[in-house]
């Protein structure tokens, strides 16, 4: 597994991050269950407690407002909600009008240039040609 730095972050900046998934997976009205699933991950990878984790869940019902999220990010948490928050977005393998809104919001909220927004989808996609080729290499086994 590829390490990340998510889980190094206190608690409440972890909880906020969290909330940012919550509040992106919800931005076209829909919640997917690769949405759902993304977000169940990260919450593991973010090592958030059990408890933590049922009263977050709550807020893919009823996400709270992206000023109540981003009160709660430190800039590292920020930046590591911005890169998951592009993934999210991707994962249906289109991100609408809505979606591509919030990354500019959640990039000008945070002081990163919408370049880097770009960078970041790119990195998306070859992400997942990456995993096709995996997919392809297994169907040879």
């Amino acid at each position: 597994m590829l390490k990340d730095t998510l889980h190094t972050l206190p608690l409440e900046e972890r909880v906020a991050y969290a909330k940012l998934l919550a509040f992106t997976s919800r931005i076209d009205g829909e919640l997917s269950n690769d949405e759902m699933a993304f977000f169940e991950a990260r919450m593991g990878t973010a090592l958030i407690p059990p408890g933590v984790r049922k009263d977050l869940r709550q807020y893919l019902k009823d996400p709270p407002s992206l000023k109540e999220t981003m009160k709660g990010l430190g800039r590292d948490a920020a930046l590591l909600g911005l890169r998951d928050i592009v993934l999210m977005s991707a994962a249906d393998g289109n991100v609408d009008e809505n979606e591509r809104e919030l990354l500019d919001r959640v990039a000008e909220e945070i002081g990163v240039d919408e370049e880097i927004i770009e960078d970041l989808l790119d990195w998306v996609i070859s992400g997942y040609k990456w995993m096709r080729i995996g997919y392809k290499i297994l169907k040879q086994a």
